[in-house]
């Protein structure tokens, strides 16, 4: 049955190799990944690697709120659309006029109660514009969509609840007229789910929860993971203590991709809870796992679990991008995946096979994934035990590279990824369940891994399987990253710099300093007098920046779950803020 199925799979790999994953270059920027395959990459190239050192300020404005910005600003209809971390505002900007004035404003009025369940600062990742609609969730559990013309709401569907400690924070991604959403709260014993909303009504398709009985799992007879220990029934149970599922995180709070070929969404799920791995004896599926279902009915078709039995947080929620390479002497489409522990991963989107998973960053918590298994060898040397502290644990539990989503240049063939540099000391404790609560059982120590640096932005060679050209940074890199077509990547730093580096070798070619540290996510858009624009939310926050945006006491070295320490030097480099700055070759309109 396996060479059987390895045939199948094979001549569907080839028969979709030749379709293209990008979307038309019509100048628009209508997702947070811009397109279904998550590349991050635009087809403008205006801005060039000879000319980005001109680059200059077109225009800004504050959003009003000073927390931590993660999102991706979204261009469709000649307007721009921002979503504001809590509480979520939207605000739609006609670029037709000079300055981009406002267009109009929805309040989304989310429960004030959604703050106290947020793990790591209220941050918000972005909307997605699709048919004259713009959809976006609020940290209260609520899908809405409005009409991007008027900002008319025309739906909202609550999807959560707080008082379980469920939160949203992802960005939907509509594929095939449904909108899929993922909740989060791993970190308070919520059990996690991806569901599919009718794009037109917000009524559920469809709930496929990451943990639990196959029948709630949405596994059926098409379930074919590729290797043996993620084969079985109801293993979202039998890998579980009795009713430890039920509590058992797995959420899903970061990013969906689509191959429209396949017909397949991609997506990872969150860490086990609680942290305390002691409590939860078993491989723990189907967290810190990347799933593949279809969209249509989110019938499952594969899933492989990459940190069973997860010790140290390392979520899998990380993107998994679609891209073409030339792989072993054929192109061949691939998923590139690079997860918090800390490896590169390259899989065949169909099955589920790793073809190579190659460490992107210092780690001491495993020694390599077995390419035959598919399983990563754990260093029991450092397996947090009850009552002792484990010391260079790395990468830290914020893991190789958190939410920050990279980009792909089919130019390059490049990954550009943002990313830290962590390691810590851990020691277990004892968690008790109760709903709405934090449900950890860790406490972590923070702190700069080798070199000193805590922040990268690696430029990544899958076919090579290492880095082509790495730039350290002083703090955690964690901004998002934009590829263009005038071979330049742009990201921001947490101390407030944007800058754009040449996508071959690495060389600096610009930077802008802005009035806050920059978590958000760039991109590039044709605006409607044809020049191409550059764009990014300044605002420090989210987990990394949560001792700026939450005020902590730098002494508090058990802030933010220990990232705090890691971070207390923040405050001197940066302060609060909240401001999209938009870029280009002419500077402000005349």
């Amino acid at each position: 049955m396996r060479l059987a199925l390895f045939a199948a799979v094979l001549l569907a790999s080839v028969a979709v190799a030749q379709v293209p994953a990008a979307a038309p270059d019509d100048g628009a920027w209508v997702m947070p990944g811009r397109n279904h395959a998550g590349t991050r990459f635009s087809p403008l190239a205006q801005v060039t690697a000879a000319n980005a050192g001109q680059l200059k300020l077109a225009f800004s404005m504050p959003t009003g709120i000073h927390k931590g910005h993660e999102a991706a600003t979204i261009v469709a209809e000649d307007t721009m659309f921002i979503v504001t971390p809590y509480p979520n505002a939207v605000i739609a900007l006609d670029l037709t006029k000079p300055g981009a004035s406002v267009k109009w404003r929805f309040e989304a009025k989310p429960d004030p109660g959604s703050q106290g369940v947020a793990c790591c600062d209220v941050v918000n990742r972005g909307a997605a514009y699709d048919k004259g609609r713009v959809f976006f969730n609020t940290l209260d559990n609520q899908a809405i969509a409005l009409d991007a013309k008027t900002g008319r709401e025309l739906w909202r569907a609550k999807l959560g609840e707080i008082k379980k400690g469920e939160s949203m924070t992802m960005a939907p991604l509509v594929v095939k007229d449904k909108v899929l959403v993922g909740n989060s709260g791993g970190e308070f014993g919520v059990r996690g789910w991806l569901k599919a909303l009718d794009a037109a009504t917000g009524k559920v398709a469809w709930t496929a929860y990451s943990t639990g009985p196959d029948k709630d799992v949405l596994i059926g007879p098409n379930f074919k993971p590729f290797y043996p220990q993620d084969q079985g029934t109801d293993l979202g149970v039998k890998t579980w203590p009795a009713d430890a599922w039920k509590i058992g995180g797995g959420t899903v709070w970061a990013w969906i991709t689509y191959d429209a070929a396949l017909d397949l969404v991609f997506y990872g799920t969150a860490n086990p809870g609680p942290w305390n791995p002691a409590q939860r004896p078993g491989d723990n599926k189907w967290t810190s796992a990347l799933i593949a279902r279809r969209p249509a009915t989110g019938e499952a078709i594969w899933a492989y679990q990459k940190s069973p039995h997860d010790l140290h947080d390392f979520d899998g929620v990380n993107e998994a991008v679609v891209v073409e390479l030339d792989w072993q002497g054929r192109n061949r489409k691939v998923l590139l995946h690079p997860d918090r522990n800390g490896y590169m991963y390259v899989m065949d989107p169909a099955t589920g096979q790793v073809l190579a998973a190659q460490p992107f960053v210092h780690i001491t918590t495993s020694t390599a994934v077995d390419l035959r298994t598919g399983k990563l060898n754990y260093n029991p040397d450092k397996d947090p035990r009850p009552g002792e502290v484990t010391r260079d644990i790395c990468p830290a539990s914020p893991g190789a590279k958190d939410w920050q989503p990279t980009a792909w240049s089919p130019r390059t063939k490049l990954l550009y990824i943002p990313h830290q540099n962590l390691c810590q000391d851990a020691v277990p404790g004892q968690a008790s369940y109760i709903a709405g609560t934090p449900y950890v059982g860790m406490d972590i120590k923070m702190y700069p891994g080798p070199g000193g640096h805590r922040g990268l932005f690696t430029a990544w060679d899958p076919v090579a399987g290492k880095a082509a050209w790495q730039v350290r940074e002083h703090f955690p890199v964690w901004s998002g990253a934009l590829a263009t077509a005038g071979d330049v990547v742009f990201y921001g730093t947490m101390d407030g710099w944007f800058k754009a580096l040449d996508a071959k070798t690495g060389q600096k070619l610009w930077e802008y300093k802005t009035e806050s540290g920059i978590i958000g996510q760039p991109v590039s858009y044709r605006g409607p007098d044809g020049k191409q624009y550059i764009a990014v939310l300044a605002g420090v926050g989210g987990w990394a920046g949560a001792i700026v945006s939450g005020d902590m006491d730098p002494r508090d070295g058990t802030g933010a779950s220990g990232f705090a320490y890691a971070m207390r030097d923040l405050r001197e480099a940066t302060k609060k803020g909240g401001r999209l700055y938009v870029f280009s070759l002419e500077g402000p309109a005349k």
